[in-house]
């Protein structure tokens, strides 16, 4: 497994710089992969004071390789050293002798690196894009065409675009994480569809899972949620848009008088950039007169998340784009009704009603009122929380994400669940 960018380590420091849902995605799978009876080496890129071997467990480790220099690279701009990282991590596996089955890169710049080994040690190379250059490029010029000036030089659309397209055509497989990607791969990139395949991102079921009332109650007691609460969680960046959660959030408290946000959002250490949207979007609470109501908790740890999602009352995943959106599965995963964004993949997964309700959070009346629903009729409440949890367990779990990706690279038939159908189901659920 190789993704190159962030922080990645057998306890990683989630919120940190480009270390969010995909490094959670890479290290899960490789547990599950390992259960299966794989061993598994986790490659990434050396920095800081990072050691050069960390152990995930007996037949999982991560390890890093250096390029560029000892600082960190953001993700946009790491290509343009990776071919020194390969050199490394060549000279590595030879002096150790390693013999591997096959790659599966994540990200554009892990598959650049990955393409480079895959070729040099005549092994098959699997890639998972997690997001797309194209996709990301049309989101912002959408949504900041105030800001399109800015934007290459920000995101590098016009390098990460080209090196995905080569990728996409060179690599043997490609493992798009929902039914929008499969089509703009295949579709705006121009691969062959016989060479793109969909495997869902997936949780862990043995962490993320539903409690009793009573047992819930407790956990709510225990972490001070005392009022009903929307909770949102995740890293501080602006397509996270937590800024339209807060003004979608000034709709439903004019609704609802006792209820609360509370914003998870940030790492255990932020940079200037992370530390400048902290300030606006506390900037927006006071201008919105929300201070009492809006409440920046901060990182939570991951041994803490499940008890988080489920002493909320409704999760809310407002992204302005998501691939696919990992958190909201986790607190579908644990009973919690989930509301989630229409620009992205998860929506399409999900019937509405059902599984979850989906809102456009820069419509700040759609989701204010959608989020309303939740708290106005408890049945509705009740409903999401039951069958969004049978959703999860149905569909997303990482043992059958790893078992589809084995059959990927040994040639056997995929599992149904990669077919579009799966993702609708019947309305009738016998409630």
């Amino acid at each position: 497994m190789i993704s190159t960018h962030g922080y990645v380590a057998a306890q990683p420091p989630l919120g940190a710089a480009d270390t969010g849902g995909q490094v959670v995605y890479v290290l899960e799978l490789a547990k599950k992969l390992a259960q299966l009876g794989h061993d598994v080496d986790v490659w990434t890129r050396r920095f800081e004071d990072q050691p050069e071997e960390d152990r995930v467990n007996d037949r999982v480790r991560v390890l890093r390789m250096p390029c560029g220099g000892p600082d960190f690279i953001p993700k946009e701009y790491l290509h343009e050293h990776l071919m020194e990282w390969c050199e490394n991590a060549l000279r590595y596996i030879k002096r150790h002798r390693l013999n591997y089955q096959f790659i599966n890169s994540h990200y554009w710049d892990a598959g650049v690196a990955g393409q480079r080994l895959a070729e040099a040690l005549n092994i098959p190379h699997v890639h998972t894009p997690h997001s797309l250059g194209i996709w990301k490029q049309r989101q912002m010029q959408t949504d900041y065409p105030e800001r399109a000036d800015s934007f290459e030089k920000e995101f590098n659309f016009t390098e990460r675009i080209q090196h995905e397209t080569i990728l996409y055509r060179t690599c043997d497989l490609v493992v798009a994480t929902t039914p929008p990607q499969l089509d703009m791969v295949i579709e705006d990139y121009g691969i062959p569809s016989e060479r793109v395949h969909m495997i869902p991102p997936g949780y862990d079921d043995n962490r993320f899972f539903p409690v009793s009332e009573a047992s819930r109650q407790l956990v709510r007691r225990r972490l001070g949620f005392t009022k009903p609460t929307v909770l949102a969680l995740g890293r501080l960046a602006t397509n996270k848009g937590y800024d339209l959660l807060i003004k979608s959030f000034a709709v439903l408290a004019k609704r609802h008088a006792d209820v609360v946000l509370h914003l998870a959002v940030g790492g255990s250490k932020m940079d200037a950039q992370e530390k400048r949207i902290l300030a606006e979007l506390k900037a927006l609470v006071q201008k919105l007169d929300l201070g009492k109501r809006v409440k920046f908790t901060g990182y939570i740890p991951d041994n803490a998340l499940a008890d988080h999602y489920r002493a909320a009352d409704l999760f809310v995943l407002s992204s302005r784009y998501e691939p696919f959106g990992m958190t909201a599965i986790e607190s579908m995963a644990c009973g919690t009704p989930t509301i989630v964004t229409i620009h992205g993949g998860l929506f399409r997964a999900v019937s509405f009603g059902r599984h979850a309700l989906y809102a456009d959070p820069f419509d700040k009346e759609d989701l204010g009122i959608m989020m309303h629903k939740v708290f106005k009729h408890p049945r509705i409440a009740s409903r999401l929380g039951r069958m969004g949890a049978h959703k999860a367990r149905s569909l997303f779990t990482w043992t059958g994400i790893a078992q589809q990706l084995i059959s990927l690279v040994e040639g056997r038939p995929v599992p149904s669940a990669l077919d579009d159908k799966t993702w609708e189901e019947p309305w009738n659920d016998g409630d």
